[in-house]
């Protein structure tokens, strides 16, 4: 009796399971796991949600005080938004979903979430992109045609911007479309993706290509520019500290105006190749995604994927924060004006 009462509850066990497309179990993962891939999210929320903010924050009090931006700033503050979206929406509820806090992973969410988590990541890559390209063009030589060029660019760049946020919306839409919750696993083709609380579920292995090729090419292309435009800066940058060795001392007269260009564009390099380094292992992980031909029984890989993509808008507003000065003068400027305010309206009264 206690074989027979074994065997059933194997029986049971083994039916409750969902069953993938290609015929396997799919086995869940152990709460081990979990925890683990619930702390190595926490690690990005902790790190990308207060460094994102204090960016914005810093480039709020800068509109706040003086009114404007230049457009290397701008740039930069929609950058830190872009970056923010990609850490709450994607680190901060996986994590909360590991930990079993929270879990918004139905259908509509799973739709919401890789959605803004697609527009956002895209946003931020071409933002990279526009920001290098930007500061090519601002330490190119007076009087040149990219001059006139970076002009335009600033007088235009609300257009811009919307441009962007229009283009990579559609190109998101396909998250919409495909994004279904792991509860309803018993519906997935083999060309499923799994992302752990989610799955993208493609109807064919052709329209899983396409779509993934779609991906990879909108990441590769300003990968290959941006790469493109660092050179560039590097060999500008060069030329320039060689013409001032030749000139020994002379025209120190604008020298501050161009030492802040050229820390602008280190700090727009130093971005730029953690960006390549990030969103290349992410694009690899990806094209390999694409590969598999059923749909995968673990979600590590696609776990690996958001992590890396994810580092990059944990890290680069720490690079920002350490680097550029205008932001730690407004942070250090926004902590001491009330003491400030409070002593002169003492020395009013009196």
């Amino acid at each position: 009796m206690k074989w027979i009462t074994v065997c059933q509850a194997q029986d049971q066990f083994q039916s409750s399971q969902p069953y993938l497309p290609s015929g396997g179990i799919l086995t869940s993962r152990m709460p081990s796991d979990k925890s683990f891939r619930g702390m190595l999210f926490l690690s990005l929320t902790v790190v990308g949600v207060p460094g994102n903010i204090t960016v914005i924050v810093a480039f709020l009090l800068m509109i706040h005080k003086e009114s404007w931006l230049l457009a290397a700033d701008a740039i930069v503050l929609h950058l830190a938004c872009a970056n923010l979206l990609v850490v709450l929406v994607r680190c901060l509820l996986e994590m909360l979903a590991s930990f079993y806090m929270a879990n918004v992973f139905g259908d509509v969410g799973c739709k919401a979430v890789i959605f803004i988590y697609r527009t956002s990541r895209a946003l931020s890559i071409w933002l990279t992109f526009l920001l290098s390209a930007y500061q090519c063009l601002s330490i190119a030589p007076p009087g040149s045609s990219w001059a006139s060029a970076r002009a335009l660019v600033a007088q235009n760049l609300p257009i811009v911007f919307l441009f962007l946020w229009v283009f990579h919306t559609g190109m998101s839409a396909g998250a919409i479309l495909f994004s279904v919750s792991s509860r309803n696993d018993t519906s997935l083709t083999r060309s499923a993706i799994n992302v752990e609380f989610c799955y993208v579920n493609f109807p064919s292995d052709i329209l899983k290509e396409v779509y993934g090729a779609v991906q990879v090419s909108r990441d590769v292309v300003p990968m290959a520019l941006m790469i493109l435009t660092s050179l560039i800066i590097l060999v500008l940058l060069y030329k320039h500290s060689q013409h001032l060795k030749g000139l020994r001392g002379a025209g120190q007269a604008g020298s501050g105006s161009c030492g802040a260009e050229q820390r602008a564009a280190k700090i727009v390099v130093v971005l730029v190749t953690m960006y390549v380094v990030l969103y290349g292992v992410d694009n690899g992980l990806w094209v390999y995604t694409l590969t598999v031909r059923h749909t995968m029984s673990s979600s590590l890989i696609s776990d690996l994927r958001v992590f890396f993509a994810s580092l990059y808008a944990a890290l680069s507003p720490l690079v920002i924060i350490a680097s550029n000065r205008k932001v730690n003068s407004r942070l250090r400027c926004g902590t001491q004006e009330k003491p400030l305010h409070g002593k002169t309206a003492r020395l009013r009264s009196i």
